[in-house]
């Protein structure tokens, strides 16, 4: 409690801020995502070790989770934080299996390329991101979108699991069809690239479904 003298003192009951500006408290923003990703990525290793989550059902959240770790890293990447072990040890994160697969860059349930069911589901969740994040970011040119389509659809071809019918599959050729018509320089419009997020929304859940269906 605060004394007599010291309740004259009203600066003393005032908040205390972390930051100053927008950009400082964008800084913190990015430094609290970035940790609870870790937290996240920590719990999920530990949940598999402790056979809480099938093999499948992990190797999809920790892509997704390595991916997402990756570019949050990269907003508060600097002179403070040259390394992930340099914010792991600065915020006294206990987090070793996270560290690890962030080290490794792949699930663990990915040892070699003999892997290729799991490498395959990885790569397509990576791809799923990797393109709805580039559309929020307002990249929308046919030569930046239509290589990372292309790779998304050979590779759901390559997934011996997904059934010739996938929705995912049908919705991905027709984005394809649509840009091939296109030149490298024209870019969608805001109601094309509305489709296109809802499109990879809808297929990436269907992804998800047939993962745990085949469970």
């Amino acid at each position: 409690m605060l004394d007599s003298h010291d309740a004259n003192r009203p600066e003393l009951l005032e908040e205390v801020r972390l930051f100053r500006n927008a950009r400082e408290r964008e800084k913190y923003d990015n430094m609290a995502d970035f940790y609870a990703l870790v937290n996240t990525l920590q719990h999920l290793e530990k949940a598999y070790i402790r056979d809480c989550v099938t093999p499948k059902e992990y190797t999809a959240a920790c892509s997704k989770l390595l991916v997402q770790c990756k570019a949050s890293f990269k907003q508060i990447q600097g002179d403070d934080f040259p390394s992930v072990e340099s914010f792991v040890k600065k915020y006294k994160l206990d987090c070793p299996a996270a560290l690890e697969r962030i080290k490794e860059d792949r699930p663990i349930t990915i040892k070699d390329d003999k892997g290729n069911t799991s490498k395959c589901i990885a790569d397509i969740v990576s791809m799923f991101i990797t393109i709805m994040d580039k559309l929020r970011l307002d990249i929308k040119a046919m030569d930046e979108l239509q290589p990372d389509l292309r790779d998304l659809m050979d590779t759901m071809n390559r997934l011996s699991i997904l059934p010739a019918d996938f929705e995912g599959k049908q919705k991905v050729s027709d984005w394809l069809t649509s840009l091939s018509s296109m030149n490298a320089s024209d870019e969608l419009n805001e109601s094309q690239v509305r489709q296109l997020i809802f499109d990879l929304e809808s297929s990436y859940n269907a992804f998800n479904k047939v993962l745990h269906q085949s469970i």
